[in-house]
């Protein structure tokens, strides 16, 4: 199964020459030119990665995606691309993984992407198996409390 992209950018030329690159490498990917439009889109499909162009309506438009990527259930992986790399650590603190600076040789990109998504997938499966484990914790506390429980009633 192809893996989905999001790529956000409101600037044709970028936008279809990265969803062309990413194609050809065996992405699916869906675009957006603004973070309304990718709003929509994140709350309407499911995506793996979302890569977002940070200025577009306003110089800070992709921490809106990145922020609206987070608020999907499904917790895709999140990129900010740039021409401006001195965005500091903002962009970690507003919930993006990687940074990816313009203009990028092809071959980093993808070898960017590709680290991305596995280290995201390792998180999630991680997160999903400590989420299992609080719960089977919180089952038995609550058999505990139950017996307990039982034990006076009958007592």
């Amino acid at each position: 199964m192809k893996r989905r992209i999001l790529l956000v950018d409101d600037e044709l030329a970028i936008l279809l020459t990265l969803k062309a690159i990413l194609e050809m490498n065996g992405f699916e990917v869906d675009t957006a030119a603004s973070a309304r439009e990718a709003a929509q889109k994140l709350s309407a499909g499911i995506f793996d990665m979302v890569i977002t162009d940070m200025s577009m309506e306003s110089e800070t438009s992709g921490y809106e995606v990145i922020r609206a990527a987070r608020s999907q259930a499904y917790n895709p992986a999140t990129a900010i691309l740039t021409a401006f790399p001195s965005l500091g650590g903002r962009w970690k603190n507003e919930g993006a993984e990687s940074l990816l600076v313009k203009p990028m040789n092809t071959n980093d990109l993808l070898r960017q992407i590709e680290a991305l998504l596995v280290t995201h997938q390792d998180s999630k499966q991680k997160n999903f198996k400590q989420e299992l484990a609080n719960q089977a914790s919180g089952l038995r506390a609550a058999e505990v409390i139950a017996a307990k429980d039982g034990a006076r009633k009958l007592g």
